[in-house]
């Protein structure tokens, strides 16, 4: 099927999806009042069960609140991050050329569309982390003496998310620090789901994955070279060159720095096939980037396999220190690490408990726990920008109008929500043109 193809399947789909809404609306099934209703071109199908449910875990009004002023903290912090790390990204996009330009699928985190998220643990991650971020709204709504009017599913053509309907009148009437606990409890449960899933992925791994060798992993293998010929593959891990230990990428490359075309060297390196290490002697063919240097023929893993390890069990006790160990723990899916697949997962075996569930299906969980840990970072961060309609334009609107009222005390009620709608107004074209401003700079 080619893309023209593709793309007349997505337009009848979307056509259809319209044309069932304008039925739906003659019809009179769609109103404000009734379990179908228009939120823009979505359709909110609406239930009231649940009601009691939430109306009971919400009672505990004492630690709901503690929870939420931590969320106000968090995601005001989350705010202040992620707006410096767009500006700073701008200034980058001013520097960079036209062809390395990001795309505007990157900035879309949603399965399918953004090229680094899978769709199969894309999807479940996402519909957990939604599904539970409006369930957390709800439960604060509750503590807070809100109402939750419904529940239910937004659907664009497909699922796309849940929400949990407030009394809008209540809403805003309530004093300014119960809307804010309200508006922060989506961004408190997405942050404490992330750090669930990022334990549960870091006890699981760490307790359960054993590299098959402590050294480098080979990726690939050019064909026709001395590794090829020598029953080098992917998958394998080199352990040593001439005797010399090569625990890293950089171990290994200094020890066929100073290598010549002709030149035969000592290759330890544990066989994934035979499930030992072995040792062989290859003699190295002329570099193609520099004719005066040996060369192997092979291309090497991202990271090591006890780097891989690391990073998946515990980030912050990464070589490359702490931060770099964090933030390669976000930029796996750059590396196409997810956490591991492929010939990745052939860098271990496995032992524990856990190793009853086979390589295949203990995989897939851990694979299922990373994204669903680095699904709900995405949307606690996202969510935390002060853009409207997002948890963060509102959480912005009543810290501005809070911050107005200690500095403009002679001002009345009307005034401060007038200028703090227009300050968040403000903002949320700012964090507009800043996502704008990456994929259009380089093009200038």
């Amino acid at each position: 099927m080619d893309l023209l193809e593709e793309l007349g399947i997505l337009a009848a789909v979307v056509a259809a999806y319209f044309a069932a809404l304008v039925l739906l609306r003659r019809a009179g099934r769609i109103g404000p009042d009734r379990a179908l209703s228009l939120f823009g071109p979505a359709l909110m199908i609406k239930t009231q069960r649940g009601r009691e449910g939430i109306d009971r875990i919400g009672r505990f009004r004492r630690f709901w609140s503690g929870a939420a002023d931590l969320g106000i903290l968090l995601a005001g912090l989350s705010m202040v991050f992620i707006v410096i790390l767009l500006v700073w990204e701008g200034i980058l996009a001013t520097q960079i050329p036209a062809a390395s330009a990001p795309t505007p699928q990157e900035a879309i985190g949603l399965p399918g569309i953004n090229p680094i998220i899978p769709i199969g643990y894309g999807i479940v991650a996402l519909v957990v982390g939604i599904v539970l971020h409006e369930l957390a709204h709800g439960v604060v709504a509750r503590s807070q003496k809100v109402g939750v009017k419904s529940l239910g599913i937004l659907w664009f053509v497909i699922p796309v998310g849940a929400f949990v309907e407030q009394d809008e009148a209540e809403m805003n009437a309530a004093p300014r620090r119960r809307r804010m606990r309200i508006a922060a409890a989506g961004v408190l449960a997405n942050f404490a789901l992330a750090i669930l899933f990022f334990a549960l992925l870091g006890a699981s791994v760490g307790g359960t994955a054993v590299p098959n060798a402590h050294g480098v992993g080979v990726a690939a293998v050019v064909a026709d070279t001395p590794a090829a010929n020598n029953s080098l593959a992917a998958g394998d891990i080199i352990t040593s060159v001439n005797g010399t230990a090569t625990p890293t990428n950089a171990a290994l490359l200094d020890a066929l720095a100073n290598t010549t075309p002709g030149e035969s060297v000592a290759v330890s390196f544990y066989d994934a096939d035979r499930g030992t290490v072995v040792s062989i002697t290859p003699v190295l063919a002329r570099s193609p980037s520099d004719p005066s240097r040996g060369f192997l023929g092979i291309e090497l893993a991202y990271l090591t396999p006890t780097e891989t390890l690391q990073e998946l069990s515990w980030p912050p006790g990464s070589s490359f220190g702490p931060l770099a160990g964090l933030t390669l723990w976000v930029v796996l899916p750059l590396a196409q690490i997810e956490p591991a697949s492929g010939i990745t997962v052939g860098y271990f075996h496995l032992v524990g408990p856990l190793a009853a569930l086979g390589p295949a299906n203990f995989w897939i969980l851990a694979n299922l726990l990373y994204w669903l840990s680095w699904m709900n970072l995405l949307l606690g961060m996202s969510n935390s920008l002060p853009l409207i309609p997002l948890d963060g334009g509102l959480l912005f609107r009543d810290l501005s109008s809070g911050i107005l009222a200690r500095l403009r005390r002679g001002w009345d009620a009307a005034r401060l929500e007038r200028v703090a709608g227009q300050m968040t107004v403000a903002s949320s074209v700012l964090v507009l043109f800043l996502i704008v401003w990456e994929f259009v700079a380089p093009h200038l």
